[in-house]
C-alpha cells in the first residue's frame, strides 16, 4: 500500500482508538480495557470490510503496523486523560475525525479490490460505523449510529459516494480525499451543534418514554 493510502488509514485508526480509549476511561476501564476498547473501534470496521470482500487475512492482522495505533491512543489517554476530559464532547471529535477518513479510506480500499463504485460506497460506510458500533456495544452503551442526536451514517454515506464518485470519474487524487473528510467531519460536528436529525422510523418524533414503557394503570385501593 502506498503511503498516501496508508498514512490517512492509520490516522482513522488512531482518532478511532482514542475516542474508544476516552469511553474506556469513562466506563472505568483499566488500562488493558482502554487498549482493548482502543483496538476493537480502530481495526473493526476495516476488519468487517475485508471479511465481506473474502480478500484473504484482512490488513490489520496482515501488516502488524496497523497495531501501533490503537497502543499509541491508549498511552497517551492514559497519561492525558484528565486533560483532554475537559474539552466537551472530545470523545465525539475523535470519532467524528476517524469516521471521517474511513468513509474515503473504507472505499478507496474496496475499489481496489475490483468492487463496482455502489458496492465500494456501501464498504465504506461499513469501514466508517462499524468500528463505533462494536466499541458502544462492548462497552454497554447505545452505538452513535442509532442515536437521535446529530447525523452519523448520513455523512459516512455521503463520503464515501462522493469517494467511489471522484475514483470512477479519475477525479480523485490526495486533495479531493482530504476535501471529502473535511466535508464528513464537518458536516457531522455542525449536525452536532445545530441538532439535525434524520427522520425518524415512525414518521413522527416520540416522547422520550416510548408507550411499551409505560406501566399500566393501577386503580387505587379504597381505604376501608
Amino acid at each position: 500500500m502506498a503511503w498516501t493510502d496508508l498514512v490517512p488509514d492509520l490516522l482513522g485508526v488512531f482518532f478511532f482508538a482514542v475516542s474508544g480509549s476516552l469511553l474506556a476511561v469513562r466506563r472505568h476501564f483499566d488500562i488493558v480495557g482502554s487498549l482493548m476498547l482502543g483496538t476493537c473501534v480502530g481495526l473493526g470496521g476495516g476488519i468487517l470490510r475485508d471479511v465481506i470482500l473474502a480478500a484473504g487475512v484482512p490488513r490489520a492482522f496482515d501488516s502488524p503496523i496497523y497495531l501501533v495505533p490503537p497502543v499509541v491512543a491508549a498511552i497517551v489517554v492514559y497519561f492525558f486523560a484528565h486533560v483532554v476530559q475537559r474539552f466537551h464532547d472530545v470523545l465525539i471529535t475523535f470519532d467524528a475525525a476517524g469516521m471521517a477518513l474511513f468513509s474515503v479510506t473504507g472505499t478507496l480500499v474496496s475499489l481496489a479490490e475490483g468492487m463496482n463504485p455502489v458496492a465500494a460506497a456501501i464498504l465504506g460506510l461499513i469501514t466508517a460505523v462499524g468500528g463505533g458500533v462494536i466499541r458502544d456495544v462492548v462497552a454497554n452503551d447505545v452505538p452513535q449510529v442509532f442515536r437521535a442526536r446529530g447525523l452519523y451514517a448520513i455523512p459516512a454515506l455521503l463520503g464515501a459516494g462522493l469517494t467511489s464518485l471522484a475514483s470512477w470519474a479519475d477525479w480523485f487524487n490526495l486533495g479531493a480525499g482530504a476535501a471529502i473528510a473535511a466535508l464528513v467531519f464537518g458536516l457531522r460536528m455542525v449536525s452536532l451543534r445545530y441538532r439535525w436529525e434524520a427522520p425518524p422510523a415512525g414518521g413522527h418524533r416520540h416522547s422520550a418514554r416510548s408507550h411499551d414503557d409505560v406501566a399500566p394503570h393501577r386503580p387505587r385501593r379504597r381505604r376501608p
